[in-house]
């Protein structure tokens, strides 16, 4: 039985905020679903654990350590991420329709949303920069256990 804990993140746009380290203690991976901002950021993540980053809409292409998606089996569950703009405005049934991993983790619109669907997750965690749209900021932690996968979203500040 093998359990393992993931740290979501999206939308950062350059800003790490503080409270995000204490948000995220203990995860063994971070996974960001793009709009990162600066290399730094993904420097300063990299202090709570290993980052997988993908880009979002805002950051600058051609950037060698954004992916356009990420695709990772942790604890024998699938999980893909992308920051979602590559479907046009991001759904959860746009995500199931494209895409046929277990979970699926998603950015872009700033809103945290977990969606169960046919024993599938998807999951966005939110924006963690900058406070927009009266969106209140916040991130995730994905639990996996025997296969299967939880969601906890973390509001910051």
């Amino acid at each position: 039985m093998s359990r393992h804990v993931i740290g979501l993140v999206s939308d950062t746009h350059g800003l790490v905020r503080p409270e995000l380290f204490t948000a995220l203690d203990g995860v063994e991976l971070l996974l960001h679903a793009g709009d990162v901002g600066p290399k730094a950021v993904l420097d300063e993540l990299a202090a709570i654990a290993p980052v997988h980053a993908v880009f979002g809409n805002t950051d600058a292409p051609g950037q060698p350590w954004l992916a356009a998606e990420r695709v990772l089996e942790v604890g024998g569950v699938s999980i893909h991420v992308s920051h979602g703009h590559e479907l046009g405005p991001p759904t959860p049934a746009k995500l199931l329709a494209a895409y046929p991993q277990q979970v699926l983790v998603y950015g872009h619109t700033h809103r945290q949303l977990v969606t169960h669907a046919d024993g599938r997750l998807v999951v966005n965690p939110g924006a963690a920069g900058a406070r927009r749209f009266d969106l209140l900021p916040c991130v995730a932690k994905l639990y996996l256990e025997d296969g299967r996968a939880d969601v906890e979203l973390i509001p910051l500040g």
